[in-house]
């Protein structure tokens, strides 16, 4: 047997939460129907997770954050036959979420990337949107971490 079996792509993302309840999300423009998702994306070359997620957020966001903590990580596989752009090999996708936090910069879109639009919204708002399941995810991670939880997605 020659090579991987399948491919890896490893992204870092923020769940950040404001003193009002809100979460600051991204409007993902690569699916068929635009979707809600964490501020994040993949990891380049070379690249720590840590440094993806600052990197990832100011882009689609123009907020500086710090990371407060690891929340746990996220892996699915998507098969070769699925996967958006093509591919001979199953993906396997390894997203890794922290929580952060603004220390600086202000809300702006990002233009010319994978997201069209930035915002706040409020987590009594999150569960009507059109969303990744990413977004739950972080959430889910934020409030499993902040009660003493299992902290990890399954």
């Amino acid at each position: 047997m020659s090579g991987f079996e399948h491919e890896v792509r490893i992204g870092a993302y923020a769940v950040v939460v404001d003193a009002e309840d809100r979460v600051l999300l991204a409007l993902w423009n690569e699916a068929a129907t635009p979707a809600w998702t964490l501020p994040g994306g993949g990891a380049e070359e070379g690249e720590t997770p840590e440094r993806t997620a600052l990197r990832e957020v100011c882009e689609e966001t123009g907020y500086e954050v710090e990371l407060v903590r690891l929340l746990g990580e996220d892996v699915f596989t998507i098969p070769a036959a699925e996967r958006p752009r093509g591919g001979e090999r199953p993906l396997v996708s390894r997203r890794i979420v922290f929580e952060g936090r603004i220390v600086g910069g202000e809300l702006r879109h990002e233009v010319g990337g994978t997201t069209d639009m930035a915002a706040w919204i409020a987590l009594a708002e999150v569960a009507a949107l059109e969303r990744v399941a990413l977004v739950d995810v972080g959430l889910r991670l934020l409030s499993d971490a902040r009660s003493g939880g299992p902290g990890e997605a399954p």
